[in-house]
């Protein structure tokens, strides 16, 4: 981002762990998928960022636009809802096969419901409804990390690539 100011030097850059923190602790992401066709569609979503490996994963209905245009296009991006301390991932999207991923799924799941109900006696028939839809997995490419304040925007602005 050199027409920035934001030094070649890596002194300074924001390390792996200052995004994953923020992509752990999120609870409203934003996802922006596009269609076959390149039309553009972004939409706010629970999810869950595990960082072992770095993945997002959420589910949806398998009607919702994000769902069908990533069955079309896998190229998305997920966005933290912060905007002075932005995490913008780049990534592929797929729909995670149940029979062939459900080690991935159920931990996934399991997180996910965690992370959004304390309530313990609600936990087996949210699982049921998240297992329900449509459970879509992101894998990075890139990710982004700004601090929109002044003074560190130009000295921390940093782009990790996998």
């Amino acid at each position: 981002m050199s027409d920035y100011g934001v030094p070649a030097d890596p002194a300074g850059a924001l390390p792996w762990t200052w995004a994953q923190q923020r992509l752990v602790d999120n609870r409203n992401y934003w996802v922006v998928t596009a269609s076959a066709s390149a039309r553009p569609h972004a939409m706010p979503v629970w999810g869950v960022w595990l960082p072992e490996p770095d993945r997002f994963w959420f589910s949806c209905s398998p009607n919702a636009r994000k769902a069908r245009n990533i069955v079309e296009n896998p190229q998305c991006v997920v966005t933290v809802d912060d905007t002075v301390e932005c995490v913008s991932v780049e990534g592929r999207a797929r729909v995670v096969d149940s029979a062939g991923d459900a080690d991935a799924i159920n931990r996934a799941v399991t997180a996910y419901v965690t992370k959004y109900w304390d309530d313990r006696t609600v936990h087996s028939e949210m699982e049921a409804f998240v297992r329900s839809h449509t459970i879509i997995e992101v894998t990075p490419d890139r990710a982004f990390g700004i601090i929109e304040r002044e003074d560190e925007f130009a000295q921390r602005a940093t782009r990790w690539t996998w």
